[in-house]
């Protein structure tokens, strides 16, 4: 992983979106260990202040990130205060399912749509400073669920691929306007053991050309 003192990630300014997770911990950790800013955006006040003692020198800010207006406030005292992000990582999730077809509930759809609508937000409101940086990356988490859907799995899978396909339409607007920025997503089984090796997997993002990274999905697993 890399230290301060290589400077990879100095001057770098990155918000984790949905950042109270255990990953979202060890990402916080790992920017922070190469030397960037990290600002971490939950909505559970608690939760946030325990991040900010787990890892000291995180900025944490509560937002709810399904609104978009809250979004572009926050972009806005983040653009006083910090200025332009360099880095999104959206982490905001989490898994609901069961019974089969019949059995995928509005509520379960309602719960896993929001997940989706934080990063439409989020990625809308922050696309220019992505776009302006000098290295902009934006990165998500998705699930194998995605390539092998099952029945009882259906709205999780549906959100997941949603995300996905956002995510890539993402970096094909890279592509066309900043070749210097990529957008990226880890497809896992589940996160459950592969914190640390998210986190380092970000920061990574960082010493890897662009163009060899924009709209790739990389496959996190235990045994790398």
């Amino acid at each position: 992983m890399s230290t301060k003192e290589d400077g990879v990630l100095a001057g770098r300014l990155v918000l984790i979106a949905g950042a109270t997770s255990a990953s979202g911990e060890a990402v916080a950790r790992a920017l922070t260990a190469a030397g960037a800013t990290v600002l971490a955006v939950g909505t559970r006040q608690e939760a946030l202040e325990a991040l900010a003692d787990a890892v000291p020198g995180v900025d944490t800010r509560v937002c709810d990130l399904a609104d978009r207006d809250a979004v572009a406030e926050l972009a806005m005292r983040i653009h006083l205060k910090f200025g332009r992000i360099d880095g999104l990582v959206h982490l905001v999730g989490g898994w609901r399912g069961g019974g089969g077809i019949a059995g995928q509930s509005d509520e379960d759809w309602e719960f896993l749509e929001r997940g989706f609508r934080t990063l439409r937000n989020t990625t809308r409101v922050f696309y220019d400073d992505l776009i302006a940086s000098p290295a902009g990356r934006l990165a998500i988490v998705s699930s194998t669920a995605v390539d092998s859907p099952y029945a009882g799995g259906a709205n999780y899978a549906a959100a997941k691929a949603a995300a996905d396909a956002w995510t890539r339409a993402v970096a094909q607007g890279f592509a066309k306007q900043a070749p210097q920025s990529a957008a990226v997503v880890f497809v896992v089984k589940t996160l459950a053991g592969l914190e640390a090796r998210l986190g380092d997997e970000v920061v990574a993002l960082w010493n890897a050309d662009a163009a060899s990274l924009n709209g790739a999905r990389l496959k996190l697993r235990m045994d790398g």
